[in-house]
């Protein structure tokens, strides 16, 4: 069954459209009326090079399930983000020139956030589409338009270091990074998720911390007589990006005075099964051994010998949460329970092997794993409390990691099933409340 697209969606083209057009010198008209095509998936016109071997996640794209069709292809039909895809494709092969398709880059990149915001905040318009919570068809139409990016072949030149800029501004765009300026007259809050990962484990698994930020992006709460809005970002689960300060591009300006400053910044990941963990200690340093990132890239240390990333700030060893914890502890977030986690692991001063300490580290220590452990999800909330105490040490910020999204027991095949959707609502629900909790 073929989604139908919803009016805002095809408002969204339209106005792509239109802005291809006035950038590639394609009358306007013409342009909108190809609205209706790209829905249908017209043929790809030639300007893609399929021998180029995309990345390792974007290698993921045809996998299926013992010898069953692409996953990542039926996310994307059943989410309706394959038409985005599509007709990013055939806009691709419009592009005269290298501002065009600099412009193309970012204005798609952020029709793809604002498309996935808005889907995930509205209930689906067919029986057969994936839930409006539902993550995954933002990442794996980023991934399908990025392999674009990097399959296009253009009838003008186009260097490495041009591609790669373009892939970079895409990618920006479409998390969030872009768009994330708040209105005048309200309280600020931004929040944070993740990518899906240890996607060769499961191709099928999406993130809930990713499904959170989708559901939070330019909302407007009032809790206890004061406004707020709400700006989100979804960050790569990726060595690479972190080495190149991702982060900070997306954090420190809500950071500095002006405008744009926030009033509090949450970061979320996946974390433990059943659990909200308020992970009060963040370490500096990468540790995880036992798996990759979404490129299968290592981060480089142990939990003997952690490393610091290349392009860390400098800063402590050690960092704390300033959100407010016991509050936000005490949230109801059933059927789920919440920690205020001190755990660490530290390799205590003048010593070699890594010592456990249930309530925080020791002086002169060496971080090998925060509360969050020695992967992205406490890096991201170290990087974060950094720029805090860098830019404003008064500012309340820390990480928030929520409980893991599972299939039922049962389910070893199907993309969705009745736990999995109940199980990712939940979550969402918890997570909105925890930080309902924090702005009391």
């Amino acid at each position: 069954m073929r989604l139908r697209p919803s009016s805002f969606h095809r408002s969204l083209v339209a106005g792509a459209l239109a802005l291809t057009a006035v950038l590639s010198g394609t009358p306007v008209a013409h342009a909108v009326t190809d609205t209706a095509s790209a829905f249908r998936g017209g043929a790809v016109t030639g300007c893609l090079d399929q021998s180029v071997v995309g990345t390792v996640e974007e290698q993921r794209l045809t996998r299926g399930i013992n010898g069953s069709p692409s996953v990542p292809a039926e996310i994307l039909r059943r989410s309706g983000f394959d038409r985005q895809v599509e007709m990013f494709t055939q806009l691709l092969c419009r592009v005269p020139n290298r501002d065009a398709a600099a412009r193309l880059a970012r204005a798609q990149g952020e029709l793809l956030w604002r498309t996935a915001t808005h889907r995930a905040q509205q209930a689906p318009g067919d029986s057969d589409a994936l839930p409006a919570t539902d993550d995954r068809g933002l990442y794996w139409a980023r991934i399908s338009m990025a392999l674009a990016l990097r399959q296009w072949q253009p009838v003008f030149g186009l260097g490495t270091t041009e591609r790669a800029a373009l892939i970079r501004s895409f990618e920006y765009a479409s998390r969030g990074i872009t768009s994330t300026r708040f209105a005048p007259g309200v309280r600020k809050i931004l929040v944070t998720g993740f990518d899906p990962f240890t996607l060769d484990a499961d191709i099928r698994i999406g993130n809930p911390s990713g499904a959170t930020a989708l559901t939070l992006d330019g909302r407007r709460w009032t809790v206890n007589g004061t406004k707020y809005e709400i700006q989100t970002v979804v960050f790569p689960v990726r060595y690479t990006d972190f080495d190149e300060r991702m982060v900070e591009d997306a954090l420190a300006p809500h950071y500095r005075p002006g405008p744009q400053h926030a009033d509090l910044v949450m970061t979320a990941s996946q974390g433990r099964a059943g659990i909200f963990d308020l992970e009060v200690f963040n370490g500096r340093r990468r540790s995880v051994s036992s798996i990759g990132d979404n490129n299968n890239l290592w981060g480089g240390g142990t939990i003997s010998a952690p490393v610091v990333s290349p392009g860390m700030p400098p800063g402590p060893e050690w960092l704390t949460s300033s959100l407010p914890l016991a509050r936000m502890a005490q949230t109801d977030v059933a059927p789920f329970r919440t920690r205020v986690n001190t755990s660490v692991l530290e390799i205590p001063a003048g010593e070699t092997v890594p010592v456990r300490r249930p309530d925080g580290p020791t002086a002169g220590s060496i971080a090998s794993e925060g509360a969050g452990g020695g992967y992205l999800s406490n890096e991201v909330a170290y990087r974060n409390t950094l720029q805090r105490d860098l830019l404003d040490p008064s500012m309340p910020a820390g990480h928030l990691h929520v409980p893991v999204l599972s299939f039922g027991l049962t389910n070893k095949t199907t993309i969705t099933d009745p736990t999995y959707e109940a199980n990712r609502d939940a979550i969402v629900a918890g997570a909105h409340a925890m930080l309902r909790s924090a702005l009391a």
